[in-house]
């Protein structure tokens, strides 16, 4: 889970997600999208983010290399969600569609971590009916916490019966580029041009 801790008066939040500590201070100058960055991960961006194998809509297995092939904005979340994860998907998609008025073109990615209830062809449906260019991938348990851990995200399914029930999870969309991998978390509370504007710093600075 996220837990908020005061650091000192140059840092304003703290958030410890999945033994990664999230801190609200700009990156060294060493690093090139130290313009871009908004808050920075203890240890380095590189603790978060990484290779991953699940399957896609059409059943076929595919790696992090297969799905990002462009700049993405990858968000773990399930179908079933009652509000949160079409919430923040449909924030994600209007953010991919600022950036294409921009000229840029950024890839939407959602990650299942509900493998029981979500199949291929419903993360499938899912990711089409918020945007045509968002990946919607699922696997077995194994291949999901393996992902999941990869981006250090937080998930435990809540008791209920086999058809119904939810699951608490963390709520961060990862701006990954291909060659730099992860590069920045976005919140809830960051809106699509926010997100937008970041993202073609981000995208401009690894030219």
């Amino acid at each position: 889970m996220v837990r908020i801790a005061a650091i000192s008066a140059s840092v304003a939040v703290a958030a410890l997600l999945g033994g990664i500590w999230y801190i609200s201070r700009p990156a060294p100058d060493s690093d090139i999208f130290a313009q871009c960055r908004t808050s920075r991960i203890a240890g380095g961006a590189e603790q978060i983010g990484g290779a991953f194998t699940l399957i896609d809509k059409t059943g076929q297995t595919v790696t992090d290399k297969d799905v990002i092939t462009e700049p993405s904005l990858v968000y773990f979340g399930y179908t079933f969600c009652p509000d949160v994860c079409p919430m923040d998907t449909a924030r994600n998609a209007d953010a991919v569609d600022v950036l294409d008025e921009m000229g840029y073109s950024v890839t939407p990615v959602f990650i299942s971590i509900d493998p029981d209830r979500d199949t291929p062809e419903a993360v499938g449906d899912f990711a089409g009916n918020l945007h045509e260019k968002m990946i919607g991938l699922t696997g077995s348990a194994e291949q999901v916490k393996a992902a999941s851990m990869a981006y250090r995200t937080y998930y435990k399914k809540q008791p209920g019966d086999d058809e119904y029930y939810l699951v608490d999870h963390s709520t961060f969309t990862y701006l990954t580029l291909p060659g730099h991998g992860f590069v920045e978390l976005f919140r809830r509370d960051d809106t699509p041009e926010q997100m937008a504007e970041r993202t073609a710093c981000f995208i401009d600075a690894a030219k």
